[in-house]
């Protein structure tokens, strides 16, 4: 049973072919769009690639990049097909390679859903590389007289100042390392000397953050030091008044950036791919209804469309028993070159 059967004329095949020319070049601009979005995310995430040290976070980027590419290239031959179909001399050349083309086309398709789905779903990998990124970095954050971490402070300090934000999960997390090189400490102070004595690995720990970590909208001068100690503040209470630092985490800022830009892009891919789908839908009508045509020297002729030749079901089950097919002749041919192996060796 043929599957949505539409009947055509000289002028709705016509009229088919013009349409799908003019959105097979409009999907040439939509392809170059998700290029210029791969390419851009990509941009951003090498920005901060210290960071995010994670080879996993360039997967979506590099997937809208492939898929804009393969998009230009696939509508440009379709909108190059559909235009040589008004001329049956010159759509005779198109006529054997249309049925792969198809197959093609649904498989980029299948290729551009997931790709637009990854967008969406990559988040918790993204989550995971900042996390551990962020907390790499806050710790090579004092070595400024290291060669390949001098650049780590800097990038600290204005990922801070730019997502105003204050250490991985919050301004606590500098309690816990040591982000004061050894070079700036007087080992001679006895203050110095206790606070390392103190600590089992030996670190000089403060209850400070670095000045990026402070808020400039705050009407008191910043308090970045001590923050825990109220006395050495006047009126000055750590747990009830708001502290003049940023209190969010650079992981969900920089989370909340990324997240935001995925999503935006993936949107943008799924409006792409719907596009897509529809002039894949266009393609295949316009094909069998060119298969159709009864007598090739009418051009007048009336003809049909369809979109399966079979049901769905009986469509997946031939498909299934190809695949079949294509695996036995596979094996044989193996067991074939085998025998003639033995043969030889005999």
């Amino acid at each position: 049973m043929v599957l949505l059967k539409v009947k055509f004329d000289q002028k709705k095949r016509v009229k088919l072919a013009q349409g799908l020319w003019l959105m097979n070049w409009l999907s040439v601009l939509a392809g170059i769009i998700v290029f210029s979005l791969g390419l851009f995310l990509k941009i951003e995430l090498r920005k901060r690639s210290e960071v995010m040290n994670n080879a996993e976070s360039h997967f979506v980027p590099n997937s809208l990049i492939g898929v804009g590419v393969l998009s230009c290239v696939f509508n440009s031959l379709a909108g190059k097909i559909c235009y040589d179909a008004l001329d049956p001399a010159k759509f005779a050349r198109w006529r054997p390679w249309l049925k792969p083309y198809l197959a093609v086309c649904i498989l980029f398709n299948v290729t551009l859903f997931l790709v637009a789905l990854c967008c969406f779903l990559l988040r918790g990998s993204l989550e995971s590389t900042l996390a551990h990124g962020l907390r790499s970095g806050m710790k090579y954050y004092r070595d400024t007289d290291t060669p390949g971490r001098c650049f780590m402070k800097r990038t600290i300090d204005m990922l801070q100042i730019e997502f105003q934000c204050c250490g991985n999960n919050g301004f606590r997390d500098w309690f816990e390392i040591q982000w004061i090189s050894n070079r700036y400490l007087d080992f001679s102070s006895k203050e110095v000397k206790d606070r390392i004595k103190s600590n089992v690995d030996g670190r000089y720990l403060v209850d400070g953050v670095p000045f990026s970590c402070c808020n400039p909208s705050s009407p008191r001068p910043c308090i970045q030091y001590q923050l825990t100690n109220n006395s050495a503040h006047y009126s000055y209470d750590h747990q009830t008044e708001e502290l003049n630092l940023w209190l969010r985490g650079c992981r969900d800022a920089l989370l909340g950036y990324y997240g935001s830009l995925m999503s935006s892009m993936g949107i943008v891919t799924l409006l792409v791919w719907l596009f897509e789908v529809a002039i894949t839908v266009g393609l295949r009508y316009l094909h069998t209804a060119l298969e159709s045509v009864s007598n090739p020297e009418d051009p007048e002729c009336e003809s049909e469309g369809w979109l399966l030749e079979k049901s769905v079901p009986e469509t997946w089950k031939a498909f299934l028993e190809s695949l079949k097919k294509l695996g036995k002749g596979n094996q044989v041919e193996a067991e074939g070159a085998d025998a003639g192996q033995a043969a030889e060796a005999g």
